[in-house]
């Protein structure tokens, strides 16, 4: 099969989107925490504010053709309702402050919550922004009484993996909407997904560190189990002393604690299946295991987690599974 070759136009576009990609790295780098000035805002006339520039050309023209006072004055006027137009929008997002919050783990498939703050200083008003990632849902605030908001975007995820959502777009078009003024920022957030949990028939074989996986008695004082022969290392408090009275051997009455089942979920469990479904079975029984609290451990090549039952647990085991293979400083 022939693959063509990237013609100049494709070419060029791509050179294009790396050297922007590059300006921009260097005049905006990721940060956790940005607050807005000159340097990160951009503004342009917005559709309207060309159609309003070209009217203002005209009537212009119209006024130095015809040698109308009242149409200059009026051209003149709008002109400078422009230029204050300029002042007020880009006043707009100037020191407004976008912090990175937390990005909610989720389930590949998932949309994963982002959650960043926006604070203004004590005399500033933001009003009608409008906040973007490249594939989230738009949503519009204004901080106009609130010092501070926290805003909630969501992005669907596909792998599993850092999820890293891109750069930010912020933008305004208050007051008059002539003028759009927006940033684009790369706040340093991401979210963890795991992988997509994928039922599976009965386990191919349950490795336990108990025998056949069921409840064994083990040292303990929960209940009476029976009674031995006495040895001289016991407590006394555990002898039957009713046994010395009746004229019989001396006795120790045994107590036991029932452990309960611990089970290894093991990646040669789903040998011959790819990778990535091997990982979503493991998912999947995990959580069932975690859900009828019984005691898992994981083991993956190069990794093992030791059986337990608890939250903590839990998230160690799916970070694990969602990060098997993944270059976590990535």
């Amino acid at each position: 099969m022939n693959v063509s070759a990237p013609g100049p136009l494709q070419q060029l576009q791509t050179s294009a989107r790396r050297r922007w990609k590059r300006w921009i790295n260097r005049r905006i780098p990721p940060a956790r925490s940005l607050t807005l000035d000159q340097k990160r805002i951009f503004i342009f006339p917005s559709r309207v504010g060309i159609f309003f520039l070209l009217t203002l050309l005209v009537m212009l023209v119209a006024a130095i053709n015809y040698q109308n006072n009242m149409t200059f004055a009026l051209t003149f006027l709008l002109a400078n309702l422009f230029v204050i137009a300029v002042l007020h929008t880009f006043a707009n997002l100037s020191g407004l402050t976008i912090k990175a919050v937390r990005a909610n783990p989720v389930f590949a498939g998932q949309k994963a919550e982002f959650e960043i703050q926006l604070s203004r200083g004590a005399k500033r008003r933001h009003r009608a922004l409008t906040l973007k990632w490249s594939d989230s849902d738009t949503v519009t605030v204004s901080l106009d009484e609130a010092q501070e908001l926290s805003v909630k975007l969501y992005l669907r995820t596909s792998e599993r993996g850092w999820h890293t959502p891109g750069r930010l777009l912020i933008e305004t078009r208050y007051p008059l909407g002539i003028l759009r003024a927006w940033t684009w920022i790369d706040l340093d957030i991401r979210a963890l997904v795991y992988p997509r949990p994928v039922a599976s028939g009965p386990l191919p074989g349950i490795a336990s560190d108990r025998p056949e996986g069921t409840s064994v008695p083990v040292p303990g004082q929960d209940d009476f189990y029976g009674l031995r022969d006495y040895q001289t290392r016991d407590s006394l408090r555990q002898v039957y002393w009713r046994s010395l009275a009746k004229g019989q051997p001396l006795q120790t009455k045994q107590f036991t604690a029932y452990a309960d089942t611990s089970v290894w979920l093991d990646w040669n469990m789903f040998e011959g299946l790819p990778a990535e479904q091997r990982l979503s079975h493991l998912c999947y029984w995990a959580l069932e295991y975690d859900q009828s609290k019984d005691e898992y451990g994981l083991r993956l090549p190069g990794v093992s987690v030791s059986p337990a039952l608890s939250e903590a647990h839990r998230q160690r085991v799916l970070r694990e599974l969602a990060l098997f293979g993944v270059d976590d400083e990535a």
